[in-house]
């Protein structure tokens, strides 16, 4: 059937944060949610005449849930998903991509939105936004953002021309390229893609970044990066997860599938047992169980591992059965 087909693609994953029954996922065409750990799942009438491009849960308010679309900018659900409104004021009309929300670590009705029209933040959840390019007047596309957990004035911000940072919560920003992508390359073409930047909340001053053209880390906030990941066959990362307690255990996505690293990204296994495609363009690991994750591809739908990536379960996005 026709919707069988829309629902192979996933491009989006949000576990919720105390009820591991409760996830929400993104494909090209409409936003699921389920609340029996996967099996059945309420599909979302369109909310958006767009694309859905993102979908995140407020950490503390884990009711409140926002979606990223395509040409349609923001939208916000109060009630777990059963209504949605705009909450566009402030960004540009029609901001073309959302592609990623960040929660502020202890205020969540701060919000900062990676999009391709630029960074933006919210103060208030979502009822305003602001235009947060100071130093970033290069580029424009924002592909990812990330913030430092224990001293949430610092913010990274992955561009299509390499990574930013910013130390006074987005108010500015300094391009931090050394060792990423030199600036001549980087003139000729922007030709460097960060899709994904996470730091390890141990060590903040050490960053992961998933770029179009390899992993990279640095050890001192973005000052110097190394490129690491050289025996992985694929470049193109599109997602990175840290486990929260043991920061030396990382997965990555990308076209080659799911990868395990045990050391810090010194050495890599290869995570695919299970997955009957291996172009992955989203990763989530349970904040209840670290040896749950759930990925998303573009092409098999959406899976979940109970062992630490080892194997791999379809999820198929089965409807719950129409209320009479």
């Amino acid at each position: 059937t026709g919707c069988q087909k829309d629902s192979e693609a996933i491009v989006s994953i949000a576990l919720h944060p105390t009820n591991a029954n409760i996830l929400y996922v993104a494909t090209n065409d409409a936003v699921y949610k389920t609340r029996d750990g996967g099996r059945l799942w309420e599909r979302f009438p369109s909310f958006s005449a767009r694309r859905v491009t993102t979908v995140a849960i407020d950490p503390q308010l884990p009711a409140t849930i926002y979606a990223g679309t395509m040409g349609d900018a923001v939208y916000k659900s109060p009630d777990g998903g059963q209504h949605w409104l705009p909450h566009n004021v402030g960004l540009k009309e029609h901001v073309s991509f959302v592609n990623q929300f960040v929660f502020h670590p202890a205020l969540s009705e701060k919000i900062y939105a990676a999009t391709t029209v630029g960074a933006f933040y919210t103060k208030d959840a979502g009822r305003e936004w602001e235009e947060r390019m100071n130093g970033m007047k290069e580029v424009h596309i924002v592909t990812s953002i990330a913030i430092d957990p224990k001293d949430p004035t610092i913010l990274y911000g992955g561009t299509t021309g390499g990574i930013y940072r910013s130390d006074d919560a987005a108010m500015s920003w300094k391009k931090v390229n050394t060792g990423l992508i030199p600036e001549s390359e980087l003139m000729a073409s922007m030709a460097l893609g960060v899709n994904a930047i996470e730091v390890d909340r141990t060590n903040p001053d050490v960053v992961y970044a998933g770029t179009t053209k390899g992993l990279f880390r640095t050890a001192n906030k973005g000052a110097a990066w190394a490129r690491i990941g050289q025996s992985l066959p694929e470049p193109f990362v599109s997602s990175i997860v840290i486990h929260p307690t043991q920061p030396s255990v990382i997965y990555i996505g990308g076209p080659g599938g799911v990868w395990k690293s045990t050391d810090s990204g010194v050495t890599w296994q290869a995570m695919n047992q299970g997955l009957t495609t291996l172009n992955v363009r989203a990763l989530a690991l349970s904040p209840q169980n670290s040896q749950t994750l759930y990925v998303g591809t573009n092409g098999s739908g959406l899976y979940r591992s109970t062992d630490g990536g080892a194997t791999w379960t379809p999820l198929p996005l089965t409807p719950t059965p129409a209320r009479n």
